[in-house]
């Protein structure tokens, strides 16, 4: 029934005969003013600036935007690795940038922070089908440019939203495919209304039973956004977000389950009293999310434009789990007397909550005059949270109340910065760049469920780098940064977290041609007390971190796209690497041992990754995408216990579009399918160890396991979209 809004619209442009081949493009979406970047450029970059950077534009997602995540269709850019929990890219979903996780990859939104304050990870399974409203992305690897937010160590992601549009469009989309997987979208515009105010939004919904076992999604989003412009002004209002039910999949498999039941979810697992297994049907995680921005950009002068944006986040939710007979302590029940025996554990259902406000302003000034560039910006936010715990049902509940918390902890995060960063031309060939910002954070948090805090962290983050420009089609850049952050919510849980400081040195050759653009740069990142991933996890399926004193990063990233003839391109890139804890020490069966250099956590040391794409035409296209990801260790003590083996993955995509004279633009017809080759491949996983001192009297025996989350093999997505 769903799919019928598609039908009826492609049927009735067909049966009327008002599509045809002749017409020179099909615009999708309007003509676009590029006005939007300016909201973004105070931490974007471009050639002429000393940072290692990859784009990303909406035409080269759309083919594959048929209702994966975000960090599902960045797959294939360099160092890039992603992993799902649901094995086929919908639902949560994350990213590592040069080894490093999802909390060191700092992501902005029309330049304001999404990364969440405590945990500081990205939840792109909040906003649903968000790539259908970013306009384009840029990925920095290494430090990059000062942003706002906490500080990146392995990356920094930032996306601009759609952009102002002059003409009005409307658009259907629906696409379909393996695992019960249906998106539903609606876009529209009202284009430019008396020559100065546009309107556009979205719908969105997305439904999927994944490839994991009972792992669902049902996933709602909107996006709606008003523009003003004229000569020297544009002004935009945003509201967005998404409500997100995912039944759990954060467990993850041992190996032998591996072998025998990949698709096994152990959430929600109990034995009911007759002794059969269950599991239980609501064990999900249950959120919503809004944002509001305010953003204002003012050309003053010639030479001087400025950019201020206010934002607000409301987010709060849930996620359920059924307890088998859990302690009564747990949750400050007293014991009690049933038929002449004390009870002091109880089967329960409980709901553990989040409730939380961020808020603040963004702000940017800049001027452009001869030889310089100068930026001068800043930002000031507060995020204040609640978290608590309720039991919505217990056999037993001994002396609980309705709506009693059996835990009811808060916290709240203050983070300023400012920042001055500049580009000047010394001559025709030689810029130098500078930037210098000052970063302030206060944290702080009350119990266990939001770790005991009360500090405040004072940063100082320089950058310095030079470019040369050997003639029009060769450019090198040489650059140093420094970047410090703070520790997180799941830190401070595990005891006395440091601050760590990463200083950043890259090494880069851009090489243009009508027919070849070359991106090659050797890195270097030093660290001091890296919270390196320890491969456990938390009992929500967080990773742990701990700090390891003195690590480094040093790798070769190269990437290219080259028109091999008017029909075929390719857009290959490799990347070589070394990620080495020094002097690692550990204990081993109650000792410590010094193991020297191991390799830091979830690191390959290759990654390669390829699109070849044949054009037949303007009117269609396919792609081969290809990615290798290497060998790597779940832990940072090299065991052999840890190694998530080698993996590659290739997809195929094909997109075609039918033209259209009439009231109907066009109709784009998009298909993928997934893992091509079926290669049964684990893209994440965890290891842990544990002391056991029962099973031989006065020894400690050091235990270790691994846990892992496989992904799908070969599945399919087809998908159609009506402009008008």
């Amino acid at each position: 029934m769903k799919l019928s809004i598609f039908t009826i619209a492609a049927s009735l442009a067909l049966s009327m005969g008002v599509c045809a081949q002749e017409q020179e493009t099909d615009s999708l979406e309007g003509r676009k003013v590029v006005l939007d970047e300016v909201f973004v450029s105070a931490i974007r970059v471009t050639k002429q600036s000393p940072v290692t950077f990859s784009n990303l534009i909406k035409e080269d997602i759309k083919p594959r935007n048929l209702g994966q995540d975000i960090p599902v269709l960045m797959n294939f850019l360099p160092s890039v690795v992603t992993t799902t929990d649901a094995g086929a890219g919908v639902g949560y979903t994350g990213i590592r940038v040069r080894g490093s996780d999802a909390t060191r990859v700092n992501v902005t939104i029309n330049g304001i922070p999404y990364n969440d304050a405590e945990s500081q990870g990205t939840f792109w399974v909040n906003m649903p089908d968000f790539a259908s409203s970013t306009e384009s992305l840029q990925l920095q690897r290494g430090v990059g440019t000062s942003t706002n937010g906490a500080g990146a160590f392995g990356a920094s992601l930032n996306l601009l939203t759609d952009g102002f549009s002059q003409d009005a469009y409307g658009q259907i989309s629906t696409s379909f495919g393996s695992f019960n997987t249906l998106r539903n979208n609606l876009k529209f515009s009202t284009g430019l209304l008396n020559d100065h105010v546009e309107i556009s939004g979205r719908l969105s919904k997305i439904n999927s039973d994944a490839y994991i076992d009972r792992a669902s999604a049902d996933l709602d989003s909107y996006f709606l956004q008003g523009a003003y412009k004229d000569d020297n002004t544009l002004v935009k209002a945003l509201i967005f977000g998404g409500h997100e039910v995912t039944y759990q999949a954060w467990y993850g498999i041992d190996a032998q389950t591996l072998e025998t039941d990949r698709t096994f979810n152990p959430s929600g697992i109990y034995t009911d009293v007759d002794g059969n297994t269950q599991f239980y049907d609501n064990e999900v995680d249950n959120y919503k999310q809004d944002h509001a921005q305010l953003l204002w950009n003012e050309q003053i002068s010639d030479f001087w434009s400025t950019n201020i944006a206010l934002h607000y986040t409301r987010g709060r939710g849930f996620f359920e789990q059924y307890k088998e007979d859990d302690d009564f302590s747990t949750y400050g029940f007293e014991p009690i007397i049933v038929d002449g025996e004390e009870v002091n554990t109880t089967d329960l259902i409980r709901r553990r909550w989040l409730d939380n406000d961020f808020y603040g302003t963004v702000f940017s000034a800049n001027y452009k005059k001869d030889r310089l560039d100068l930026i001068m910006g800043g930002g000031f936010n507060k995020y204040e949270g609640d978290h608590f715990g309720e039991i919505i049902w217990a056999r037993y509940a001994s002396n609980s109340s309705y709506r009693d918390r059996y835990y009811d902890d808060s916290s709240s995060k203050t983070d300023f910065n400012i920042y001055t960063k500049a580009n000047y031309q010394i001559t025709d060939q030689w810029s130098l760049y500078g930037d210098l910002q000052y970063r302030t954070v206060g944290y702080k948090a009350n119990g266990n469920e939001t770790g005991l805090v009360d500090d405040t962290f004072n940063f100082f983050n320089p950058k310095a780098g030079v470019t040369f420009d050997l003639n029009t089609n060769n450019n090198f850049y040489l650059s140093y940064a420094v970047a410090n952050r703070e520790p997180n919510r799941n830190d401070y849980e595990s005891g006395n977290p440091k601050p760590e400081k990463l200083n950043d040195f890259e090494l880069g050759w851009r090489y243009i041609s009508s027919a070849v653009q070359l991106n090659t740069n050797v890195y270097y990142m030093n660290y001091k007390d890296q919270l390196v991933l320890t491969g456990a996890l938390n009992d929500v399926g967080a990773p742990l971190r701990e700090n390891v004193g003195e690590s480094y990063r040093l790798g070769l990233e190269v990437d290219a796209n080259i028109i091999l003839s008017e029909k075929f391109s390719i857009r290959p890139n490799i990347a070589v690497s070394t990620n080495k804890n020094q002097d690692f020490v550990f204990e081993r069966d109650g000792e410590l041992q010094e193991l020297g250099g191991t390799n830091i956590a979830f690191s390959p040391n290759l990654i390669i990754g390829n699109i070849f794409t044949y054009s037949a035409n303007e009117n269609f296209q396919v792609s081969f995408l290809s990615k290798y990801v290497g060998k790597q260790y779940m832990g940072n003590i090299d065991s052999e216990n840890s190694v998530l083996d080698a993996y590659s993955q290739s997809d195929l995509n094909m997109q075609y579009t039918i033209n259209c004279n009439g009231f109907l633009k066009s109709i784009v017809f998009s298909g993928l399918i997934n893992n091509v080759f079926n290669k049964k491949y684990v893209s994440n996983g965890y290891f842990f160890t544990y002391d056991d001192d029962f099973s031989v009297p006065d020894t400690i025996t050091t235990i270790e396991g691994a846990g892992y989350y496989p992904q799908a093999g070969t599945n399919f997505l087809l998908g159609a979209t009506v402009n008008f």
